[in-house]
């Protein structure tokens, strides 16, 4: 059955781009209500954002979803990817600016809020859809490609020339809480030259090497280094599990991405609903939701985030 929080939490912090302190609380909604944003700061136009794939209008950095109205919300894939890894269907996310807070630079603040809170059950059915046959999309030296499969996994591959992160692959099954244990801690990660090229532009106002990984060729800048020895990798896959929870629901289907990115997730959700005979809606049965990201969470992973 669909679910909800069963009640509301809070999260301030500041907004990597912006660097403007914003505040965020995600409130229950009601089965069927999906996840919407709502910028309580916007009175003059409709402040409702569906999160959604064919309201995204931005993947620079990050991902951006508005409105017909132009109302906007960013950076949402850390949000998105812990209300999906814990298994929330249904969530109002009001946010009283035009970003969402960066945190520790991954999803494990919003992670330990849901999981504090708890979900209650909604009386409506969890419906999935299934991918019924390969999309894929290339651009460059990028691709990502979803696949049918009776379970949700994704598989990840990056390659950079700084020694620090190098080639990574992981491989992963997202049912049965894998999300939080395994990958919800594990931050963003950028090149401490990039970082100085987009300060001097007035980006990234928002961060530091607190709330990254930051690498300079074979070092690691970061205070205390990776939590991870393939942290970055796992990053992209937090990524990928939040872009891709803006298809409206949950995915039964194998998602690889090779250097693919914020642009390449939206471009495959694109692809994947422009051709109908590629999906379908299916209604879960207790089996296949015990397959879906969420399931299985315990006591036990939320000591193990909250630690």
């Amino acid at each position: 059955m669909q679910t909800t929080l069963k009640s509301a939490v809070t999260f301030t912090g500041s907004g990597l781009h912006t660097g403007r302190i914003v505040r965020m609380t995600i409130q229950p909604a009601s089965a069927e209500y999906g996840i919407w944003f709502h910028r309580t700061d916007v009175e003059d136009r409709d402040a409702l954002i569906p999160a959604r794939w064919d309201a995204v209008n931005d993947t620079q950095l990050c991902t951006r979803i508005a409105n017909e109205d132009g109302v906007s919300v960013s950076t949402i894939e850390h949000v998105m990817a812990a209300l999906a890894g814990c298994g929330v269907h249904n969530a109002l996310v009001e946010i009283d600016g035009p970003e969402v807070p960066l945190m520790d630079g991954s999803s494990a603040e919003f992670v330990s809020g849901i999981l504090a809170r708890g979900l209650v059950t909604l009386d409506a059915p969890v419906r999935v859809i299934e991918i019924l046959k390969p999309v894929s999309v290339t651009r460059g030296d990028a691709t990502a490609t979803i696949e049918p499969s009776d379970r949700f996994t994704i598989d990840f591959e990056i390659d950079f020339t700084d020694a620090a992160i190098g080639h990574q692959e992981k491989s992963l099954d997202m049912a049965n809480g894998a999300f939080v244990r395994e990958l919800c801690d594990s931050r963003t990660f950028c090149r401490k030259a990039d970082i100085d090229m987009m300060r001097a532009a007035g980006k990234i106002v928002g961060g530091d090497v607190t709330s990254a990984v930051v690498v300079d060729g074979d070092a690691i800048v970061t205070p205390g280094g990776m939590r991870h020895r393939d942290e970055p990798v796992r990053h992209k896959m937090l990524d990928a599990l939040g872009d891709l929870t803006l298809a409206g629901g949950p995915i039964l289907g194998r998602y690889t991405g090779d250097k693919a990115g914020h642009a390449m997730t939206n471009l495959l959700l694109r692809a994947l609903f422009a051709d109908p005979t590629a999906y379908r809606m299916v209604e879960c049965d207790p089996s296949r939701v015990s397959q879906l990201p969420g399931s299985g969470l315990s006591a036990a992973d939320y000591l193990l985030i909250a630690a």
